[in-house]
């Protein structure tokens, strides 16, 4: 495997998906990892979901430039140089950063494909306001992704 994309963020099954993945690329030494951290715009609401691709790019283009998106793309760059930082501990090099910004399924779907990646690594649950909801989005990219996936619990 040439390409590896590992989906982080900062809940727990990330660090568990990510102790899973930092061995796997030290035997395999995948010539580029691809950290993915994606923003989500919309908060906490159940109705998360329901926006559709016009009032997300609305949403992404009226928070372009504002204070809340400069906190978010902060706290993104934080948490990607934390486990860039890890894997250069481990002597793994070509790491590649993304910071991405919508619904967390679909960004890492698109950022898979448009990379080229023949791996998906993530953790199974993320931070869902129900216990109904939580490992949604590692289900939805189990279901539709092109590529083989491992999702650590």
């Amino acid at each position: 495997m040439k390409k590896i994309l590992i989906a982080v963020d900062d809940t727990k099954g990330t660090k568990k998906a990510f102790a899973e993945a930092g061995s796997i690329c030290s035997c395999m030494r995948p010539e580029t990892i691809i950290l993915l951290y994606v923003e989500k715009f919309e908060g906490r609401s159940l109705m998360d979901e329901s926006l559709g691709d016009a009032e997300m790019s609305t949403l992404k283009e009226v928070l372009e430039g504002t204070e809340f998106k400069e906190r978010l793309d902060e706290k993104a760059k934080k948490i990607l140089n934390y486990y860039k930082k890890e894997m250069e501990d481990r002597g793994i090099t070509g790491v590649k950063t993304v910071i991405k910004g919508g619904h967390p399924a679909e960004e890492i779907l698109k950022t898979a494909e448009e990379e080229g990646v023949d791996m998906i690594i993530m953790g199974a649950r993320g931070k869902r306001v129900s216990h109904l909801f939580m490992g949604s989005v590692s289900r939805e990219i189990a279901n539709r992704a092109k590529v083989p996936v491992l999702i650590v619990k």
